[in-house]
């Protein structure tokens, strides 16, 4: 192995061995007792291992074109980490779906959980619960005002991790179904469950006491911190400005071709009473919870089986994948978790279940292919299946949602290209799918750069963002339910320019395409596999890569 990629697989071990939390959700093996340290000490680690490998990787000199590669990958991921945490990212890193305060609950979906080791490692992670929770909580008083919205979720969902139906508690279900004769053992991991229920109350006290009456007022972080959190996701500088107005035009030409599809169920309705019949016609739904799993697993499979060598050549070592219905407590959308490293773990597309008693499936065919194949599942499966051919920190631990969010995005639209959106109905789901990523894109920079719509605008001309109206707009143009659409702007209020990432990306590798077919350069599969190989870097890097 030469020295560059040596130094990609140290820096994995390396990074796993500080943060086994995000080790245990990459699927790389770690010590599954350890908790990650979010307390202040634990970011200066951080910050220390970052530098030191960034050197490194700043002192070798690249034999080839793939050593030029691991080692750009990696200064990049090092530089960014370095920006994050000088940035105070740390300090201020809770929001509603994707921080320390989620996953700190949500690892234990991602531990193995096969033999009474296994349930020992579970048992002694339950049981220090508070320690990861205290320092993560000693980061944020330490770090600059959280806002107050996002504060409030999180109380919100303390009280459910600590509450009678925490997902904490579905594990002793898990573990009698595992191993129903470790009578011992699952008397000992009830107490234990009842500690970290405990820790996640007393954590969620701390929050009223510590955080709570200083939480920030505004939800809006400014152009500044806009920019160079959406530099992070999409791994590009963008024009804001530009990007706004761009947002916009895509708004209005998908409400022209949605309104278009609308008609073909009804010329004489609406599109609001188009998407009403779609939404509650028992017969354009799953019948209940079960079924509805099960059809979103036999839409990924039957595309697997069907587009294996004619659009992919899919790696033998992710032809298996689950779909589950997501741990209670979180936030409303779905979401795809990674196979293991060993591929021991199948990826899974995990679906959240609460409060639902109805399954239309007009807007979730998409959404299938894009949290499983060829979305997600292909994509983080194909990097993973690469091998020697990418280095193993590119492969494992690197993650920008411009090209891994795009290319779910563009999977949805090329499932439509090539018939499998083989009704009305799912025409129109992938139509509201991008319309609610092309929303995404103007509320996330009118929010939080504190813009005005345009006068020539298809939703409230001339009037000043609010969050009322983003919920609005998700209601009206993209036909979220009530409460999918506040989670989903609670969510971008508190995870500034990464929901902008879906559509940037999805627009950078459809201009890549063009590109890749003005040049002749070879058929569609040929592209995929140039746009797979790159793994998920950042945008400007995938340009360079596929045009290579």
């Amino acid at each position: 192995m030469s020295a560059a990629f040596e130094l990609c697989s140290r820096a994995v071990d390396e990074l796993a061995a500080q943060n086994p939390d995000l080790a245990a959700e990459l699927g790389v093996a770690t010590d599954p007792s350890r908790w990650s340290d979010y307390s202040p000490t634990g970011v200066a680690g951080q910050r220390a291992l970052a530098s030191r490998l960034l050197d490194e990787a700043r002192a070798l000199t690249p034999a080839d074109d793939a050593e030029r590669v691991a080692l750009q990958v990696l200064i990049d991921e090092m530089e960014a980490e370095l920006r994050h945490i000088d940035g105070g990212g740390p300090g201020r890193d809770l929001n509603s779906i994707a921080s320390p305060w989620q996953g700190l609950r949500d690892v234990y979906e991602m531990l193995p959980s096969d033999t009474e080791d296994d349930w020992a490692a579970i048992i002694t992670r339950l049981s220090t619960q508070a320690e990861p929770l205290n320092g993560y909580l000693d980061t944020l008083v330490a770090g600059e005002p959280v806002a107050a919205r996002q504060l409030a979720e999180a109380v919100r969902q303390g009280r459910a991790a600590e509450g009678p139906e925490s997902s904490l508690r579905g594990l002793a279900g898990r573990h009698a179904e595992v191993l129903p004769d470790a009578t011992d053992q699952h008397v000992e991991l009830l107490r234990a469950i009842d500690t970290a229920c405990a820790a996640y109350g007393a954590a969620t006290d701390r929050i009223e006491a510590e955080l709570v009456p200083h939480g920030r007022e505004a939800d809006a972080v400014g152009a500044e911190q806009y920019l160079r959190a959406a530099d992070r996701w999409l791994g590009a500088r963008i024009d804001l400005d530009e990007t706004y107005a761009w947002g916009w035009s895509e708004v209005a030409r998908l409400w022209g071709r949605l309104e278009a599809c609308c008609a073909r169920v009804d010329p004489d309705a609406t599109v609001a009473e188009v998407m009403e019949i779609l939404a509650t016609d028992p017969g354009r739904a799953a019948t209940d919870r079960d079924d509805f799993l099960a059809v979103m697993l036999d839409r990924q499979l039957q595309a697997l089986g069907q587009l294996d060598g004619s659009a992919f050549d899919v790696p033998e070592q992710i032809r298996t994948i689950e779909v589950k219905a997501a741990p209670p407590g979180g936030a409303l959308a779905p979401y795809y978790t990674p196979p293991s490293e060993d591929f021991e773990r199948p990826g899974r597309v995990w679906y959240p279940m609460e409060g639902r008693d109805t399954f239309p499936l007009y807007d979730e065919v998409s959404t299938a292919y894009h949290e499983g194949f060829p979305g997600h599942h292909l994509q983080v499966g194909w990097q993973f299946a690469l091998g020697d051919r990418l280095s193993r920190f590119h492969r494992m631990w690197v993650w920008y949602p411009g090209s891994g969010e795009g290319w779910a995005l563009y999977a949805e639209l090329l499932m439509g290209e090539l018939g499998y959106h083989e009704k009305v109905d799912y025409e129109i789901g992938l139509l509201t799918s991008q319309l609610l990523r092309a929303c995404r894109v103007v509320i996330d920079i009118g929010l939080h750069t504190e813009r005005t719509i345009p006068d020539d605008a298809i939703f409230h001309p001339g009037e000043v963002w609010t969050a009322e109206l983003a919920e609005e707009m998700l209601r009206d143009l993209a036909f979220n339910a009530p409460a999918m659409a506040a989670s989903e702007i609670m969510r971008y209020l508190g995870w500034p320019g990464q929901a902008i990432s879906y559509k940037l990306g999805e627009k950078a590798i459809l201009d890549l395409r063009d590109e890749w077919e003005r040049e002749g350069r070879g058929d569609a599969k040929a592209f995929h596999a140039k746009v797979l190989d790159a793994g998920a870097v950042g945008l400007d890097l995938l340009g360079d890569l596929v045009r290579a």
